[in-house]
């Protein structure tokens, strides 16, 4: 640097110019460069001031809820610079954080409708306060993408009955720094949203969803006697076409003079169940799982009468569930229990994904959320009735007929494992004993259980009551899954896992309760979603058979 000045007043001086004229010069142009630096300095201090204090400047509202993100870290990464003081970095931060919304999550939650005026302030108040809102925006930034990767609730503390450990995964900080400073805000929040197929169907969902909820309103279909048909000629099919319509099916009032009354088009009968609006009707009918007749019964009806706010609430709600599920779906192969859907799936180790219809809990016995990993199979199981079946169903049936047991085959046991005579019991006041059922044709259990460790005494099982697959609605057990075709997906299990056990020479042998432990654990979810993409990605809404919705939607809506 002497050198430098050396030469420079070495040239000024041979053009005429004086000594002190020459400082002069050389101390004005390094007093700007000093002074950036040493701003620059100033900014750093305040920074490392306001980052260790344990007490918040004022402004940093966010701080109060945001324990735990790795704000130091980010800074760290930046070499304790500033990532904020630009308005079109700003900017960049405020756009990704209102597409927000397309996530089920509210954009003002992380400040987004302030953090340009707040900009705006700080750059007029000095070093503090420049500080302070740089914070804040990394604080918003960070809140941001820590609820898109893991979710924004706990969902033990909004989801009853939940039994599965906690999946956190941390914020991947330099990536996060690198993408601020390379103007990547965009990409950032991409890389945080769950990159699984389910995700980006129930975004756009959303999307549409509101979209529609700027449209003009529509009659309810009325309530009437006798379902409405295919074929049929009614002034309720008017309404079914505008309600239709209201849930965006396209072209099913066209050609209608009150639809289009400036236009001169040949006029059709609209109050005419034609196969257009038939198919129509299927279509929203498989939307929401729902008997796919093109039938308007009372169940269809109830879903045509339901607003585009209640499924622009069920897609928020499922998103953040989503968030939750990421990890664990993540993984293959795995097994997938969609409780609401009543439906289950297998994707086995070569990518093939199997599929079957599943009974699931009743709303007085709900079937819990589970993570956990199969780990055996019982074959020829014995039931032992569990103590709320047995406290609920069963003791009320023998004090009013005591032959029951034996009309079904259970016998009463004790702790040790013998057998007592029922007609010795006092079943008013029973005592220490259990009721089994030995396996057979009538055993609830039917021939194979699928057992993974759970707090709750959950299984996948086969049944005899083969019949219940074919309902629509298949809330009908007591907590446990029963598996259509449950004997395929023990072979599958089997074969995938290196078993060297076949499943039917099991069956067939005169021994009850074999355990088969599988020489590898497959990951298995329980989970309860009321809307989901279909195998065609295709978002589907289901009944909130356990009323569990309500409860995530107002802690979503919570700052």
């Amino acid at each position: 640097m002497h050198e430098v000045h050396r030469r420079q007043r070495s040239t000024l001086e041979r053009h005429g110019w004086p000594l002190a004229a020459c400082l002069a010069l050389m101390l004005a142009a390094v007093a700007p460069a000093n002074a950036q630096q040493a701003s620059e300095q100033n900014l750093q201090a305040a920074l490392k001031e306001q980052l260790s204090s344990q007490k918040e400047h004022d402004d940093l509202a966010l701080a109060q809820t945001d324990e735990g993100l790795p704000v130091t870290r980010f800074y760290q990464h930046l070499g304790q610079a500033l990532a904020w003081q630009e308005l079109a970095r700003v900017e960049s931060l405020v756009a990704a954080l209102q597409g927000l919304e397309d996530d089920g999550l509210t954009p003002s939650h992380y400040g987004a409708d302030q953090l340009e005026a707040n900009y705006q302030r700080s750059q007029a108040q000095g070093t503090a306060a420049q500080v302070a809102f740089d914070i804040t925006a990394t604080r918003a930034l960070l809140k941001a993408l820590e609820h898109l990767q893991n979710g924004k609730l706990n969902p033990r503390e909004v989801t009853p009955r939940w039994d599965a450990p906690p999946r956190l995964q941390a914020l991947p900080v330099a990536a996060i720094a690198q993408a601020v400073v390379s103007d990547e805000m965009a990409n950032a929040f991409a890389q945080a949203r769950p990159a699984l197929p389910y995700y980006q169907p129930l975004r756009e969902a959303l999307s549409a969803y509101r979209g529609l909820a700027t449209q003009n309103s529509a009659p309810f279909f009325p309530s009437r006697e006798a379902p409405l048909r295919p074929g049929e000629h009614h002034a309720d099919v008017m309404t079914l076409r505008q309600r239709l319509t209201y849930w965006g099916e396209a072209g099913l009032l066209s050609g209608s003079p009150e639809a289009y009354p400036l236009v001169d088009i040949e006029q059709r009968d609209l109050r005419r169940f034609d196969r257009e609006l038939e198919n129509a009707v299927k279509r929203f009918q498989r939307r929401h799982l729902l008997h796919t007749d093109g039938v308007v019964g009372s169940k269809t009806r109830e879903a045509l009468n339901a607003s585009i706010a209640m499924r622009v609430a069920q897609l928020r709600v499922n998103l953040e569930r989503g968030r939750w599920m990421a990890p664990t779906l993540s993984r293959e192969p795995h097994v997938w229990v969609d409780i609401a859907g009543y439906r289950m799936a297998y994707v086995r180790p070569n990518g093939e994904r199997w599929s079957s219809r599943v009974v699931v809990g009743s709303s007085r016995r709900e079937t819990p959320v589970i993570h956990s990993q199969i780990t055996r199979l019982t074959v020829n199981p014995s039931w032992t009735l569990p103590p709320t079946i047995m406290r609920e169903d069963m003791l009320p049936q023998l004090r009013q007929n005591p032959a029951y047991l034996a009309d079904r085959g259970i016998n009463v046991i004790n702790y040790s494992g013998e057998v007592l005579n029922a007609s010795d019991i006092d079943w008013q006041s029973p005592g220490n004993i259990m009721l089994r059922q030995p396996p057979g044709a009538t055993n609830p259990l039917g021939r194979v259980v699928v057992r993974f460790p759970n707090n709750e005494m959950i299984y996948l099982h086969d049944t005899p009551a083969q019949g219940l697959f074919g309902r629509d609605q298949r809330a009908l057990s007591s907590g446990c899954v029963r598996v259509e075709g449950v004997h395929q997906l023990a072979r599958m299990l089997l074969e995938d896992t290196g078993s060297r056990y076949q499943l039917e020479a099991l069956i067939n042998t005169s021994r009850s309760d074999i355990n088969v432990n599988l020489p590898q654990h497959i990951p298995v979810a329980l989970h309860y979603v009321t809307a989901w993409p279909d195998d065609e990605g295709n978002v589907t809404f289901r009944e909130d058979i356990y009323r569990r919705d309500a409860r995530v939607l107002n802690a979503l809506n919570q700052r």
